[in-house]
């Protein structure tokens, strides 16, 4: 990953994905003029009583379009409409109203306040002051009787270019008009890199030159080098052309069970957030589901679900992969998703402290709850549950975890590697317990000191560096030794190369966003075991991630040549 830049003609940004596209830029239509600190002749009641209705349209348009799209758009919007609704906020808006303001100025300045306070604390928290600033926007346009800020139409397909984009914008755009999306802010775990990830939508990310890029001008957006290129020359568009073409017959190839070119068997998976997107993985052919997030149902309150509660989400998953695979991650909680009935708020360094398997230990009874849902929706389905404890760093986390699962009846347990200390132990870890599933972006934080949350260093934010590949190959090799499945469902899953690597480098089962499945599938298909080995030493023998990437290339290549 390349920190944003930009050189002549060459934007630098954050990829998401592997697409490429060429089209004319569109810009997003400016916000609602900022409002001035203007008196009002009305009491300071009726434009408090002004806000709330006005909070109130917004908020429900923000669900109701969550609702249209569904999946992990839906929880995203929702949560936006959670933040329109927070009662800070709307002590603050009163203050201010108090004060004998207009109802513009105090929501402006209220939720400007309280953006910048989130920016202050940085990482995914700051990333969600873009999501309050879309929110002041839409609320400040009701008041006005204006409509809501939203995507240009220019009546042609378009690469659409924002300073950053809302959550209620990204989730409902025309895939049949955007070709692209290009933001000035933002990074890979803001809202707009979330959904396109998702969506399966061509994007860069944070590309701060863009700011510069005119209405109508010829761009290509390159995901996979993280590049924006303004007005490409004749070879630049015929090789744009030529990769789109590529990628465009890979997406519409016949779905088959994943596998190498020699027949070795490498099942893709989904990732999924809730049950709302499992329809859509089936179709783009999963073969099963290598990471069911579980935090959707839980980070929506302030209380642990009931067990019923639970156990009806659950069924409604495991019912559309019968006779499949599901692997289930029990509640990860703590760091960028706390939970006021589970973690810790007062931590100073939450990414450090009571999370994952540690907090669920600490406060047992939630995780036998969940425990007790999974295994009660087993029975009335007929997927395979396999379930997953996150952050394991011990071997006695792995026993303790493994034990409770077997009590409640649960066949097949395991662990996620995503610390060095669990890929270090990987073999007496792999012993006691039924399986390991990497999970690359968290094991890149911990290897290379790094928040993934954290613009500043996305730069070494990269699977591809050679300390990360080497303690997946520990995990790798120990689960040969112990004849157990080591699965991949990090993001580094979802990079066709990579993939290659990961199972020269042990990997067994491969999970990522369904949008990448087909290009993670045909990929695999060129490629044999051997090849896969020698792409995975030669990376391995490398000293920086471009170098690694660049070794795994050169050695697939002389393999094709052979």
């Amino acid at each position: 990953m390349t920190p944003a830049g930009s050189s002549a003609g060459l934007l630098i940004g954050t990829g998401i994905g592997q697409g490429i596209a060429r089209g004319p830029v569109a810009r997003m239509s400016p916000p609602p003029a900022a409002p001035v600190a203007e008196r009002s002749s009305l009491a300071p009641e009726e434009e408090t009583a002004r806000v709330a209705e006005a909070i109130r349209v917004v908020a429900a348009d923000l669900a109701a379009r969550g609702e249209q799209a569904g999946g992990e758009a839906q929880e995203v919007l929702e949560a936006q409409a959670m933040m329109a609704q927070d009662p800070s906020l709307a002590e603050a808006v009163e203050a201010k109203a108090a004060e004998g303001y207009r109802a513009e100025w105090a929501v402006h300045s209220a939720f400007e306040e309280f953006a910048e306070m989130l920016k202050g604390l940085g990482g995914y928290l700051g990333e969600r002051a873009a999501d309050l600033n879309d929110v002041s926007q839409r609320v400040i346009a009701h008041l006005r009787g204006l409509p809501a800020p939203g995507i240009p139409d220019p009546g042609h397909p378009f690469v659409l270019v924002a300073r950053d984009l809302a959550p209620a914008d990204t989730a409902l755009l025309d895939l049949d008009k955007v070709l692209a999306l290009v933001t000035v802010e933002g990074g890979p775990t803001s809202h707009t890199a979330i959904l396109a990830r998702s969506a399966g939508i061509t994007a860069v990310v944070g590309a701060r030159g863009a700011a510069a890029l005119a209405e109508g001008q010829e761009v290509i957006v390159d995901a996979a080098s993280s590049q924006v290129i303004a007005d490409p020359g004749p070879e630049q568009l015929a090789e744009a052309e030529r990769r789109i073409e590529q990628r465009s017959a890979v997406q519409a190839a016949p779905v088959t069970p994943g596998a190498l070119a020699d027949g070795t068997p490498v099942p893709l998976l989904a990732n999924l957030g809730s049950p709302d997107g499992a329809q859509h993985a089936v179709e783009l052919g999963a073969e099963g589901v290598g990471l069911f997030r579980t935090e959707f149902l839980f980070l929506s309150s302030d209380r642990a679900p009931s067990v019923e509660d639970q156990t009806a989400a659950y069924t409604e998953l495991l019912k559309a992969f019968p006779g499949k695979k599901v692997v289930v991650r029990v509640l990860d909680a703590g760091a960028d998703k706390p939970l006021p009935f589970l973690t810790n708020d007062e931590e100073e360094n939450p990414a450090l402290g009571l999370r994952g398997i540690r907090a669920l230990l600490a406060k047992q009874e939630i995780l036998e709850d969940q425990l007790t849902a999974l295994a009660r929706a087993e029975a009335a389905a007929e997927a395979d549950v396999w379930v997953m404890a996150p952050m394991v760093s011990t071997v006695e986390e792995a026993e303790q975890f493994t034990e409770l699962a077997s009590a409640h009846g649960l066949k097949t347990s395991g662990v996620m590697v995503e610390v060095p200390s669990s890929a270090l132990l990987a073999e007496p870890i792999l012993q006691r317990t039924g399986f390991a599933s990497i999970g690359t972006n968290d094991l890149t934080q911990y290897a290379m000191a790094a928040d993934r949350l954290l613009g500043s260093v996305a730069s070494l934010q990269d699977p591809w560096h050679p300390a990360v590949l080497r303690l997946i190959r520990e995990v790798g090799a120990a689960g040969q030794v112990t004849s157990k499945p080591v699965g991949v469902c990090g993001e580094a899953a979802a990079d066709p190369l990579l993939a290659v690597v990961l199972v020269g480098l042990g990997a067994t089962t491969l999970s990522m966003a369904p949008a990448a499945l087909a290009e993670v599938r045909y990929e695999l298909s060129q490629h044999t075991a051997d090849s896969a080995r020698a792409a995975a030493a030669a990376a391995l023998g490398a000293t920086s991630a471009a170098a690694a990437r660049e070794a795994a290339r050169e050695a697939l290549a002389t393999q094709h040549a052979q």
